[in-house]
């Protein structure tokens, strides 16, 4: 008798994107650009840190 309300309830729009083949690609994207900022993050801080340590005594 209220099976129709109870559908309305759980139903949900998915914009382009936001699922499926899209949503993995983006997030492949995002887990890609992350680890090449971190490395490079990485890298930096290392030279920075062996420079530093070169200057002293």
């Amino acid at each position: 008798m209220f099976v129709l309300g109870d559908k309305e309830r759980k139903r949900s729009y998915l914009l382009p994107g936001m699922g499926g083949r899209g949503h993995r690609r983006k997030q492949k994207l995002i887990l890609t650009c992350s680890i090449i900022i971190g490395l490079g993050v990485a890298i930096m801080l290392a030279t920075l840190m062996y420079w530093l340590n070169q200057l002293g005594p």
